[in-house]
C-alpha cells in the first residue's frame, strides 16, 4: 500500500472523536487526584493530586519506550507483545487493526492515556504513608509487568482472551481489576496508618471529592465512548448506558447509606456513580440501556458491601480502591456474560456469539476466568515488585512514623494544600494564646486552642 494512498481510507470525523476521547481520558487523571484528595485528610491533599498526575509523564515516558509495543504489538504473543514498535517505531499511518478508520498513532496515543490513568488507581490504596520516589518506580515497573501484560491478554489480536472470544469493551480487567488489586497489594505491603482504628480518618474536603466526580464521569463518556473506536452509533449507545449506569450507581450507594445513617451523603453517592461507572466499563459497548440500570444497581450495592472487607479482613485501603474498582470490574465482568448482547455489538459491525441470556453460557465461563486471572496476576506480581523494592534502601515504600504524622504534603513536597489557611489559624491560636484570659468568656474563647487543623 503507498503513502499517498492511505488517508483515502481513514475519516477524518472517526479520528475527530478519537482525538476528542483522548482529552478525555486525559481530564480523568486529574478527575482521580481530587477525589483522592477529597477523601483523604488536609496533610495528605496536595501530594495525591500530584501523585495522580505525575502518572502522566511517568506513563508517557514508558508507553513510549516499550509500553505500547508490549502491549498492542501485531506480532505479539498470547501473553505479552514484543519490541516491534519500541520507540513507536512503526507506528505512523498505517490503519490501526481496531479500525481501518484510524491510523494507527490515533490508537497509540488514545491507549497511551488508558495506560496512565491506571496506575492513578491503584495509588489512592497507599495514601498517607508512601515515599514519592518508589511510588513512581512503582508506576513505571507495574506499567512493564503488569498493566501491558493484561493489555495484550485482552484487547491485542493475539491475546489469549483474545483469542478465545472473551469480551472486554473499554478495560475491566486490565484498567479495574488490575489497579484494584495492585491497590490491595499496596496496602497490605505498606501496612496500615498510624492511627488506623483510633483515630478518626475522615474525608477533609467533600467539595473536592465532588468535582473529581465531575471530571471523572465526564471523561468516562470519552473512556468508553472512545473505546467504539469511530463516531458511530455504537459509541452513542456506549455514552448512553455509562450515564445510565453511573446515575443507578450513585443513587444505589446512597441509599445504602442512608439506610444506617439516615443521611443522604455527597461523599456516598460519589462513590457510587463510580462503582457504576466502573461496572459497566467492560460491557459499555454489548449492552442495551435498559440492562445498563442493572448494572448500575449492581454496582453500587456490591461495592457499598465491599467497603466491609477491609475491616473482616484488616488492611487498610485508604479509599476503597479495591472495594470500587476490583469488586466493581469482577460484577461488570459478570454480568457482561450474561447479559452480552450480539445486536449491541453489530451497532458497529463487531460479530459476538452473545452471552448466556442469548444461549451462550459459556460466555460467563470467560469473563469469569478474565476477572480470576487479572485479579491473581496483578495482586502477585504487584505484591513482588513492592517486597523487592521496599529492600532496596533507596526505595523504602513508606515514610517514617513522624514524618506520617506531619503528613505527605510537608515531607515529600515541602508544600501544604491550604498554606493561607494554615497561617490564619496559627495565627489565631497564638494571639488567643498570648492574652491573659480572666473572664468565663473568655475562657470559652480559649477552646479554640484546641483546634487541630489537619
Amino acid at each position: 500500500m503507498s503513502e499517498t494512498s492511505q488517508p483515502s481510507q481513514f475519516k477524518e470525523g472517526d479520528i475527530a472523536w478519537m482525538l476528542t476521547s483522548t482529552a478525555f481520558v486525559w481530564l480523568m487523571i486529574p478527575g482521580v487526584g481530587y477525589f483522592y484528595s477529597g477523601m483523604a485528610r488536609s496533610k495528605n491533599a496536595l501530594s495525591l493530586i500530584l501523585f495522580c498526575f505525575l502518572c502522566v509523564p511517568v506513563v508517557a515516558m514508558q508507553w513510549f519506550i516499550w509500553g505500547y509495543s508490549l502491549s498492542f504489538s501485531r506480532t505479539g504473543g498470547l501473553f505479552i507483545g514484543n519490541l516491534r514498535n519500541a520507540f513507536f517505531m512503526n507506528v505512523r499511518g498505517e490503519p490501526t487493526l481496531k479500525a481501518e478508520s484510524l491510523p494507527e498513532i490515533v490508537h497509540a496515543i488514545y491507549q497511551g492515556m488508558f495506560a496512565a490513568i491506571t496506575p492513578s488507581l491503584a495509588i489512592g490504596a497507599a495514601a498517607e504513608r508512601a515515599r514519592m520516589l518508589p511510588l513512581l518506580v512503582f508506576i513505571f515497573v507495574w506499567s512493564t509487568l503488569v498493566y501491558d501484560v493484561i493489555a495484550c491478554w485482552i484487547w491485542s489480536a493475539n491475546g489469549w482472551f483474545k483469542t478465545i472470544e472473551g469480551l472486554d469493551f473499554a478495560g475491566g480487567t486490565p484498567v479495574h481489576i488490575a489497579s484494584g488489586a495492585a491497590a490491595l497489594a499496596y496496602c497490605v505491603v505498606l501496612g496500615k496508618r498510624h492511627g488506623h482504628g483510633r483515630d478518626e480518618f475522615k474525608p477533609h474536603n467533600n467539595v473536592n471529592v465532588i468535582l473529581g466526580t465531575v471530571f471523572l464521569w465526564f471523561g468516562w463518556f470519552g473512556f468508553n465512548g472512545g473505546s467504539a473506536f469511530g463516531a458511530n452509533t455504537r459509541a452513542a449507545m456506549a455514552i448512553m448506558v455509562t450515564n445510565t449506569a453511573a446515575s443507578f450507581g450513585g443513587l444505589a450507594w446512597m441509599l445504602m447509606d442512608y439506610r444506617l445513617e439516615r443521611k443522604f451523603s455527597a461523599l456516598g453517592f460519589c462513590s457510587g456513580a463510580v462503582a457504576g461507572l466502573v461496572c459497566i466499563t467492560p460491557a459499555s459497548g454489548y449492552v442495551s440501556p435498559p440492562v445498563s440500570v442493572l448494572f448500575g444497581i449492581t454496582g453500587g450495592i456490591a461495592c457499598n458491601l465491599a467497603v466491609k472487607l477491609k475491616h473482616i479482613l484488616d488492611f487498610d485501603d485508604a479509599l476503597d480502591v479495591f472495594a470500587v474498582h476490583a469488586v466493581g470490574g469482577v460484577a461488570g465482568n459478570t454480568l457482561l456474560g450474561i447479559f452480552a448482547d450480539k445486536e449491541m455489538a453489530a451497532l458497529n459491525g463487531e460479530i459476538i456469539h452473545g452471552g448466556a441470556i442469548d444461549g451462550h453460557s459459556i460466555q460467563l465461563g470467560y469473563q469469569i476466568a478474565s476477572s480470576i486471572a487479572g485479579l491473581t496476576y496483578s495482586f502477585c506480581i504487584s505484591a513482588l515488585i513492592l517486597y523487592v523494592m521496599d529492600r532496596i534502601p533507596c526505595l523504602k515504600l513508606r515514610m517514617e512514623p513522624d514524618e506520617e504524622e506531619i503528613g505527605t504534603d510537608e515531607t515529600e513536597l515541602g508544600e501544604p494544600a491550604y498554606y493561607f489557611l494554615d497561617r490564619v489559624v496559627a495565627s489565631i491560636q497564638v494571639q488567643i494564646a498570648s492574652k491573659t484570659m480572666s473572664s468565663p468568656q473568655q475562657t470559652q474563647l480559649q477552646s479554640i486552642d484546641h483546634i487541630h487543623y489537619s
